[in-house]
């Protein structure tokens, strides 16, 4: 997209284009979308009226949390995870990640003026450095063929209180261009395999997205996000060494033009569970 199509506050750009989108679709063509955060911090609250500030940016962020205000319009905080650890994608180096569920496209255009949202929001900007914010629609997943997958009691690596359960977050933009929610055919392949080692492992998967806009990013779009549940990291990194899905990486690597992976540790996790409401 062009600069012409962005604007925004200064932790990142609007795409005008999907604004206008989120705006104006036809009430009975609307309907809940799913806006997934990616968020990076500054060090330190930076306020623009001035005023002297001894928090972090996360702190002030915090602050920010506008729970009150989307439970008002209809909306629900449905997943919240500090990042873990950032696997694969260039700067910046993320922090946290939240979705949140609005009832319509047009509730988040309209929270977006209200003044209770705008009084909070100038803790947001003082806290956040970046943001992706992608408008997320669930998507089925890919034909996997015959995967056996193991009772819970015989996982070969369970959560434990030092290593508890994990979501890994995929975020893909792919090579070629696909209808929205559709895969190349190399992503369908490594999916398939990979689903194999993985479901030995006892993964299970909490939600697909297909992203139809990012309302607010550094002006590259995206297609999908992909979030996927381990039952402790030692499972993920059984996965990622298995030697079948490491014959299949090479599919995966041909389908995929720009990815975030990040292993996040969840402290809100109703993501699933807001699919199916």
């Amino acid at each position: 997209m062009s600069d012409s199509n962005h604007a925004g506050p200064r932790y990142g750009k609007v795409d005008i284009d999907y604004a206008r989108k989120l705006a104006t679709t036809e009430p009975d063509q609307d309907g809940p979308v799913w806006m997934i955060n990616l968020m990076h911090y500054r060090e330190a609250a930076d306020y623009q009226d001035g005023q002297q500030s001894q928090i972090s940016g996360r702190e002030a962020d915090d602050i920010y949390s506008p729970v009150d205000v989307l439970a008002k319009i209809g909306a629900e905080l449905v997943f919240v995870a500090d990042v873990d650890q950032q696997l694969l994608g260039k700067d910046p180096r993320w922090d946290r990640v939240a979705v949140v569920k609005y009832p319509t496209r047009k509730s988040f255009i309209d929270m977006q003026q209200r003044e209770d949202f705008q009084e909070k929001h100038v803790h947001k900007d003082a806290g956040m450095k970046s943001t992706i914010v992608m408008g997320g629609l669930p998507t089925s997943l890919p034909e996997m063929g015959e995967v056996s997958s193991v009772d819970a009691d015989q996982v070969p690596h369970p959560a434990t209180e030092e290593d508890g359960e994990i979501v890994v977050l995929h975020v893909l933009k792919y090579e070629e261009s696909v209808d929205l929610g559709e895969n190349p055919e190399d992503m369908n392949n490594y999916s398939a395999e990979a689903a194999k080692v993985a479901a030995r492992h006892g993964v299970s998967v909490s939600g697909f997205f297909a992203v139809e806009g990012t309302i607010l990013g550094d002006g590259r779009d995206w297609d999908q996000a992909r979030f996927i549940n381990y039952p402790s990291k030692q499972a993920f990194m059984a996965v990622v060494s298995d030697p079948d899905r490491l014959k299949a990486q090479t599919h995966r690597e041909n389908a995929i033009s720009d990815t975030y992976t990040l292993i996040l540790r969840p402290t809100i996790n109703q993501l699933k569970a807001s699919l199916e409401s």
